[in-house]
């Protein structure tokens, strides 16, 4: 299914994502974070080891909110489910895109970085400022 376009929008810009994963116990955990877009799923990147990756191994449900970065007030909520996830190569390839779009410059693994991407089917938008 194609991705609303203003999530896509708003995800291909320089704006900055909640994530939102649930933890092992049912709390919700929320990250800011770099997010991106294709034109089915919301995108983000983050390492093998990290809490957030466990999580959505465990319970794929998430809610991404991008948020407009010249008016925090615009934004779009995304619920959904993490589809697939992919590592090696290409989640190396993608952390240095993303890192590009918000600091001008590949992000500068280091030799332990293990990275993964995770793609999101998005259920329900939910939209402000709009």
């Amino acid at each position: 299914m194609a991705l609303d376009p203003d999530l896509k929008d708003l995800a291909q810009a320089k704006n900055f994502a909640a994530l939102t994963t649930l933890m092992p116990d049912g709390h919700p955990q929320t990250q800011i974070m770099w997010v991106g877009a294709d034109d089915e799923h919301v995108i983000i990147n983050t390492q093998l080891d990290r809490q957030k990756y466990r999580n959505v191994l465990a319970d794929p449900r998430v809610t991404v909110t991008v948020f407009d970065a010249d008016n925090p007030y615009r934004y779009v909520e995304a619920r959904g489910r993490v589809a697939r996830t992919q590592d090696g190569a290409a989640a190396a390839a993608s952390i240095d895109e993303l890192s590009r779009k918000y600091t001008g410059g590949d992000y500068g693994m280091g030799p332990t970085d293990s990275r993964v991407i995770l793609f999101i089917d998005v259920e329900r938008v939910h939209k402000n400022g709009y």
